[in-house]
């Protein structure tokens, strides 16, 4: 208490507010006073949710909707739905271009409503400027006495139509062989089977002659190889086909199996099969729009294997042009029926195509394979005699040899029962076919007339001869 009473008094600043009301007396109304009672519940009433409800029932939809609902479900009427065909209830696979009068139907939420211009400068972004008498003095001095002119438009670099010309393309073309070749560049003036091509520039021949690579400069090149197309390595049918297994097909796992190398696919006739893919090719012709190329005609095939790595290291030296013991009876591994010396290839499984893709007929050499040859470097070909008067010299030739690709398909493991059980489209039984081959005997023979006559009338397609194409029933 002594201490509290020591302790001096704390001064309180206060301010006075003083309010003061101003009255203004107006006169008494003339007449008397009469209050009405107006009731005031009809917002309560309209807010009333059961004032929605009955408006609801009392005010039908007018709607003309039918039991559908626009959307017709009877399947009827389509065309191949109770076959499995549902392309007529699907959209297209190709979707077909938006009419310029609907484009402004597909723009987005957010380009909708009025346009959002946004300000060019922000102030607080802006980087601090000191703003002084002298800094205007030197800007205004350091500023060009004359208007600058405003930006006139931009000109368009002007097009060489010229470059498009075919017969300058052409003339482009013989261009590089002419660099690459020019002992044998034609320098005439322009006729039906020659044309004389345009002049190259130094750049062009120092390109050729100290070839640089387009990212490293510092890598050389050890060695170069003529690209030519290798006219003894034809098949009946001119070109190639590529086939890729979506699994192992054989039960080797540690290591490559070469056996693989020279393995034989059978393909196996399916009517079936082939009038569905006639169907589908029909009706890509009929609506090309819509309806894709369905690829390459599909097949199941049969695969074989030679028994052993032996017996497919010596079907590899028959199959091998350059291998001086090609024509060793020795190789051969088995015997048929006939007691004829043969290779057996044993059945692994059944394959099918589970995706094809074939080029078109007029671009064969969209994709090609390339191998490159050198004679020197060939420890086969080296002490090998070819007669020189024999087209096959020119095999030995250095080069990169191409060869077109014109089908392109993946194999997958064939499952008949499973496919059968689900409704699939394939209808082949491998395991109940009683024709089905569980071995092939092959033999390695030189080609007979109609094979040679076949092969010449592909070489003569290559090389722009016209030669008469041979007879299959021949």
């Amino acid at each position: 208490m002594a201490a509290a009473a020591s302790r001096p008094d704390r001064a309180y600043h206060q301010d006075y507010i003083c309010r003061i009301r101003y009255e203004n007396n107006l006169p008494p109304p003339p007449g008397s006073v009469k209050l009405l009672d107006i009731p005031i519940d009809g917002l309560d009433y309209y807010a009333s949710p059961g004032f929605a409800s009955r408006l609801h029932r009392s005010q039908p939809i007018n709607i003309e909707a039918d039991a559908e609902l626009g959307m017709p479900i009877n399947l009827v009427g389509m065309p191949g739905v109770f076959d499995g065909d549902e392309s007529s209830i699907q959209a297209p696979l190709i979707t077909p271009p938006v009419n310029p009068k609907d484009k402004n139907l597909l723009r987005p939420l957010s380009e909708l409503g009025k346009p959002k211009y946004q300000g060019g400068g922000i102030s607080f972004l802006r980087r601090t400027e000191y703003i002084s008498s002298d800094t205007a003095r030197a800007r205004s001095e350091a500023a060009p006495k004359s208007t600058p002119k405003p930006p006139g438009p931009k000109l368009r670099k002007p097009v060489d139509t010229s470059k498009d010309d075919p017969i300058n393309v052409l003339r482009a073309a013989v261009k590089g062989f002419d660099i690459a070749n020019p002992e044998d560049a034609y320098t005439g003036p322009d006729t039906n089977d020659n044309i004389k091509g345009l002049d190259p520039t130094p750049a062009e021949l120092e390109a050729w002659n100290d070839p640089k690579h387009p990212l490293k400069s510092s890598l050389k090149p050890i060695d170069f190889y003529p690209i030519l197309p290798d006219l003894e390595a034809g098949t009946d049918a001119g070109d190639y086909m590529i086939a890729k297994f979506s699994t192992n097909p054989t039960q080797v796992v540690n290591k490559r199996d070469t056996r693989v190398d020279v393995g034989l696919l059978r393909p196996i006739d399916d009517e079936a099969m082939l009038a569905e893919y006639s169907a589908k090719i029909a009706a890509h012709e009929a609506d090309p729009t819509r309806i894709p190329h369905p690829g390459g005609a599909p097949f199941n095939y049969n695969f074989f294997l030679p028994t052993d790595e032996a017996s497919a290291n010596n079907l590899r030296k028959k199959l091998d042009v350059d291998d001086p013991d090609r024509d060793n009876p020795d190789l051969y591994t088995a015997k048929n029926r006939d007691g004829k010396e043969v290779f057996r290839l044993e059945r692994q499984r059944t394959y099918e195509t589970g995706r094809a893709t074939a080029q078109d007929p007029d671009h064969a050499y969209k994709e090609i394979a390339l191998a490159l040859h050198d004679p020197d470097l060939d420890d086969t070909t080296q002490d090998a005699m070819f007669d020189t008067d024999d087209p096959s010299q020119q095999r030995l030739k250095k080069g990169a040899y191409y060869y077109p690709i014109m089908q392109k398909i993946q194999l997958k493991p064939h499952r008949s029962k499973n496919l059968a059980q689900l409704g699939g489209a394939s209808r082949f039984n491998d395991e109940d076919d009683d024709k089905r081959v569980d071995a092939w005997d092959v033999f390695v023979d030189d080609l007979d007339d109609n094979e040679k006559a076949k092969r010449s009338s592909n070489r003569a397609a290559l090389l722009g001869e016209e030669e008469d194409a041979p007879d299959d029933d021949s």
